[in-house]
């Protein structure tokens, strides 16, 4: 059975931090452990993902699902499948369900169809166990040193991604693991860890 663990959650909720640290954590239990990133990851992820979050420009919605899924079917099939065919153990920050809060549901395009874009490039490369880090959007924001071209159009995005990421994880509950990303970064990587080897 697959290890992926993909870390979720609004702009600022602390991804990046927390996923390292789970993936430390795993390394020092004697795991082969592989992180990876969103988008990004590859030659290809990491040119589309200056047109991504990068500010100049326009990128309409449709165009934003697309690349998101480019980016990720190259990371799937590149990097990610292949490490799990050898029994690595792989953390991402963000995955597909990114774009299925951000496309799907904040921008409107629809969870289903953004679910089907990408379920296409995908595979079958799917994450086993997602770790949904809530916080409030307004303190994700206000977390930011830097905003990049989704983070600068503000709270109310956030805040409906937000809203997306709790229907999904009401819709999936065997595959989320929710934790209060308000808390010190400690308690949270503790609360994931004990989470997920209870899951696995």
């Amino acid at each position: 059975m697959s290890r992926y663990l993909a870390f979720e959650g609004v702009d600022g909720a602390g991804k990046t931090t927390v996923a390292r640290r789970v993936a430390d954590g795993f390394t020092g239990w004697g795991h082969d452990v592989l992180w990876v990133r969103e988008p990004g990851g590859t030659a290809t992820g990491e040119a589309i993902r200056e047109i991504l979050l990068g500010r100049g420009g326009t990128v309409s919605p449709w165009a934003e699902a697309m690349l998101f899924a480019a980016a990720r079917a190259q990371l799937a099939a590149e990097v990610i499948g292949p490490a799990l065919a050898a029994g690595r153990t792989v953390v991402g920050d963000r995955s597909v369900y990114s774009s299925l809060a951000y496309q799907g549901g904040a921008r409107g395009l629809g969870i289903e169809e953004v679910r089907r874009v990408n379920a296409a490039g995908l595979c079958g490369v799917w994450p086993r166990l997602v770790v949904l880090l809530r916080l409030d959007p307004a303190a994700g924001l206000a977390r930011e040193d830097e905003v990049d071209r989704i983070s600068i159009e503000g709270v109310h995005l956030q805040e409906q991604v937000a809203a997306a990421y709790d229907l999904l994880a009401a819709e999936e509950p065997e595959r989320f693991v929710v934790v209060d990303a308000a808390a010190d970064i400690d308690t949270v990587v503790a609360a994931v860890l004990e989470e997920v080897v209870a899951r696995w």
